[in-house]
């Protein structure tokens, strides 16, 4: 907690005008996270289209619960309904702001929960593009940060900045983030691998904003450059401050839960 409203003090006192790249970029990530503080928790329902080099397609329908933590990274549950060889799948995430986050996956045909190992981050969740690093919460301190430059973006003024992972197990060298400028809202990613080649592009789109202040982006989608595969995850029902609380996050709970 300490070390996260000290970096935000430390970006408050440069301008995003001004200061090194390195301030800079710290302060539009900075900026970004602030903006997002404050929602307590969310539930949303989500389709996970995944495609394969020939365009062969398969569908998972999939619950997402998420609960805020102001003094560390939020958890999240992640819940597969459809098809019937992933219903009852349950994965279980505590993300941290520094050291490696917790993972368990609950696999109903093994009837175990099988603990994700911080080595294992760069593998793909449930057969898709994304990474389980990449559907952990995006915390300050699991990056540094530099501003590049400003750039425009389907239609967005944005700032590009680049965001290196400071986990040595990440599967990423660098990250470049468009974050446009009028809400601080992430436009697209483009993540390069361990051997600093162009791997994956992430584009969100379709934003909403709930409570008056949070937005989310109803299509999120995926493209592997290497592989020619691709993840489209497309976002409805959310519903916010619905009262959840740290007895629906319980590991030893994963495999009862509805």
């Amino acid at each position: 907690m300490y070390l996260h409203w000290l970096l935000i003090l430390l970006s408050l006192s440069f301008s995003v005008e001004g200061g090194t790249p390195e301030q800079r970029g710290l302060e539009i990530a900075t900026e970004a996270e602030h903006r997002d503080t404050g929602f307590h928790d969310s539930t949303a329902s989500m389709e996970m289209l995944l495609r394969n080099k020939q365009g062969k397609e398969s569908t998972r329908y999939i619950r997402m619960r998420t609960l805020e933590q102001l003094d560390d990274g939020d958890k999240s549950l992640t819940i597969f309904d459809e098809p019937a060889d992933v219903k009852g799948t349950a994965f279980l995430s505590f993300t941290h702001r520094t050291g490696p986050d917790d993972q368990w996956l609950y696999l109903p045909a093994l009837k175990r929960v099988k603990r994700i190992s911080s080595h294992n981050k760069s593998g793909p969740f449930m057969g898709s593009e994304f990474a389980y690093e990449d559907i952990s919460s995006q915390e300050l301190e699991k990056y540094t940060y530099k501003y590049l430059r400003d750039e425009m973006f389907q239609g967005m003024a944005c700032y590009v900045i680049e965001r290196d992972p400071v986990d040595k197990n990440s599967g990423y060298t660098r990250q470049e983030v468009w974050i446009d400028k009028a809400e601080y809202r992430p436009q697209q990613i483009v993540y390069y691998d361990r051997k600093n080649a162009k791997l994956k592009t992430l584009v969100f789109s379709d934003y909403h904003q709930y409570l008056g202040k949070f937005w989310r982006a109803h299509v999120m989608n995926m493209e592997n450059h290497q592989t020619g595969k691709s993840t489209r995850l497309t976002w409805s029902d959310y519903q916010f401050q619905t009262g959840l609380t740290e007895r629906d996050f319980n590991r030893n709970n994963l495999d009862r839960v509805r």
